[in-house]
């Protein structure tokens, strides 16, 4: 059945990332990691739509998620998810109201009160574990000298009740049948434990409410 895709997403990278970005170096790397955020988080049931919807088959709310990439080392996909997890965290949907006089046209009436305003539910927003292949064993998180040692990883997303929703091999090295499901196995079991300490430490500075302390560009 048709499925509405909640939110598009671009990825630039900063030429000061890696030498790698110099003029237009981090454009393909930009798109291979659009691509597989844009399979990983487009599974049906990462998010409840319906709390998208203004007006059934008319209005609804689109979510644009826009990265910057910084610096370059180790599993960007992994960061990049666990960002885009926190980011749909701390989303708010405004209320709205829809009018419609009696005519039949219909007008959109949004809330005067900034705390008048919806959460999404990111429970089963997936994150990526990043498992790379060196020799017969594989790690999590490789640094760079391990990366460098691997011909082939495995990138696995997994929600937080350990559910496996995609999967995707890079490198040019090939992976036997049963490295895969250790490999599986042992994603679905970091991603878990992931997921635990990434909404501990979201539900902490939350609590903080206004006494957070603000950093970035708009802090």
């Amino acid at each position: 059945k048709g499925f509405l895709f909640f939110f598009p997403l671009s990825l630039s990278s900063s030429a000061n990332a890696t030498p790698e970005f110099e003029g237009r170096g981090g454009e393909e790397l930009g798109t291979e990691i659009a691509n597989t955020l844009y399979r990983v988080f487009s599974s049906e049931g990462s998010v409840d739509l319906k709390s998208l919807c203004i007006n059934p088959r008319e209005h609804c709310w689109v979510l644009y998620v826009d990265v910057l990439l910084l610096e370059c080392g180790g599993n960007l996909f992994d960061a990049i998810s666990i960002a885009v997890k926190a980011a749909l965290f701390n989303t708010r949907i405004p209320k709205v109201r829809v009018l419609e006089d009696e005519e039949g046209s219909k007008e959109i009436e949004l809330s005067d009160d900034p705390y008048d305003c919806i959460r999404l539910n990111v429970d089963d927003v997936p994150c990526i574990v990043t498992l790379s292949k060196i020799g017969y064993r594989h790690v999590v998180d490789a640094t760079l000298q391990e990366e460098a040692c691997s011909l082939a990883s495995l990138l696995i997303a997994v929600t937080s009740k350990g559910a496996l929703t995609c999967m995707k091999k890079i490198g040019k090295g090939s992976l036997d049948p049963e490295s895969i499901f250790e490999m599986m196995e042992t994603g679905k079991r970091v991603g878990k434990a992931l997921h635990i300490a990434l909404q501990k430490i979201l539900d902490e500075e939350e609590s903080l409410g206004t006494t957070r302390q603000k950093v970035g560009f708009l802090g």
